[in-house]
């Protein structure tokens, strides 16, 4: 998979995550991806801290980074000297910010017609597309945190989930106008949006009130559509259990010594037993309680009933199938320690993606590259000597 986009060159002027997860997904199957980093103290995303300590560490391996100057006569004359070899740009900066440095796509499309122009923003265009944008702005504004919250109290999903989903819709869109360019011979203005991502992802709700008129309640109170869908608790933790159709229904009562309810007759159908679940859910998890999460799960496993432990993203890094075929890549962090941290969720012909490039110093690729441009060590040293590049 490493050589799928092989000789696919893309210049990244990105940081935070939707930017970045972009470029990831193009260089996990190949591309070279070259990370433009401000110089001489790199992408700001290195420092985060918090719940954006990870930010850097997760989206930014298999990519070489150069850090230039872009103030500098210097340093922009290397960046359009790269872009002019480059097939892809991608950028997540505030509106205006590329244009500010001659560097929209506009000015772009003029010097290097075939160049693919990828912009990761919060909003496509339209009357929000000046507003500056978070994926917690736009989980607020677009349904998701009033979905995942209780009633009067909108929370926010557990993930980045506007940034990485966006991100991959830019990657995509980048793929489709590499095939066409194939054709046309040119490129294409690709937009991707946070909003308009968090509102696809809100479609099915927005979908069931025009099919029945009902507005969907937040999850906590949502109306489930099968007779058992739920997390029990056990006798040493939680396991969540789905019940979905007639078949499984038979097999969960026969299982667990539940045949009073698949005898009973007001619970002969789903809509009956759906109809049920005030007094069938507690006899259920009466009956569940004193198994363990492993005896539970195993008997699930071996029924083919869905089942599923309530795990923490620290439990995952040991986690059996992520361990087993690549799901894991080895990331040597900046104090010098490994993480086993996500592939791309991407298998081809029973392959994953495979580490090329580990996460990358600020600059550690500058000299590098501009070799592969033609500077001589020469120039390259006067570009170093004036802070235009690292």
């Amino acid at each position: 998979m490493s050589a799928m986009l092989k000789g696919v060159r893309v210049v990244e002027f990105a940081h935070m995550v939707m930017g970045p997860t972009t470029g990831l997904v193009l260089a996990d199957l190949g591309a070279d991806v070259i990370k433009v980093e401000p110089a001489p103290d790199g992408d700001n995303t290195r420092r985060l801290g918090g719940s954006g300590a990870g930010f850097f560490a997760m989206m930014n391996r298999n990519k070489r980074s150069v850090a230039v100057d872009l103030k500098s006569e210097g340093g922009r004359a290397f960046v359009l000297s790269l872009l002019a070899d480059a097939d892809v740009l991608v950028e997540n900066f505030r509106p205006g910010a590329m244009e500010k440095l001659g560097l929209g796509p506009a000015a772009l499309a003029t010097l290097h017609p075939k160049l693919i122009y990828c912009s990761c923003k919060g909003f496509l265009p339209g009357p929000y597309d000046h507003r500056v944008a978070l994926d917690e702005v736009v989980q607020m504004m677009g349904g998701l945190a009033y979905m995942t919250g209780l009633p009067g109290k909108p929370m926010r999903a557990g993930s980045s989930v506007n940034d990485i989903m966006g991100g991959m819709f830019g990657a995509i869109g980048i793929l489709a106008a590499l095939h066409e360019r194939h054709a046309t011979g040119r490129g294409r203005h690709i937009q991707a949006g946070l909003f308009e991502n968090n509102v696809l992802l809100m479609a099915q709700h927005m979908a069931q009130f025009a099919v029945s008129g009902k507005e969907a309640p937040p999850m906590s109170e949502r109306m489930v559509a099968w007779p058992i869908y739920d997390i029990f608790d056990v006798s040493d933790g939680q396991v969540f259990v789905g019940v979905v159709t007639d078949t499984q229904w038979r097999v969960f009562c026969e299982a667990f010594g539940l045949e009073a309810l698949m005898a009973h007759p007001d619970l002969g159908t789903q809509e009956l037993r759906r109809a049920a679940r005030g007094w069938v859910i507690p006899m259920v998890a009466e009956r569940l309680s004193d198994l363990t999460k492993a005896s539970l799960m195993a008997r699930c496993e071996e029924l083919g009933l869905p089942f599923a432990p309530i795990a923490r993203p620290v439990e995952l890094f040991d986690d059996p199938h992520l361990n087993a075929e690549g799901g894991l890549l080895p990331v040597t962090l900046p104090d010098g320690s490994v993480a086993k941290l996500p592939n791309i969720p991407l298998s081809i012909d029973g392959r994953r993606p495979v580490l090329r490039h580990d996460l990358p110093r600020v600059g550690q690729h500058g000299a590098e590259v501009a070799r592969e441009l033609g500077l001589s060590e020469a120039q390259i040293a006067a570009l170093q000597e004036a802070g235009a590049l690292m």
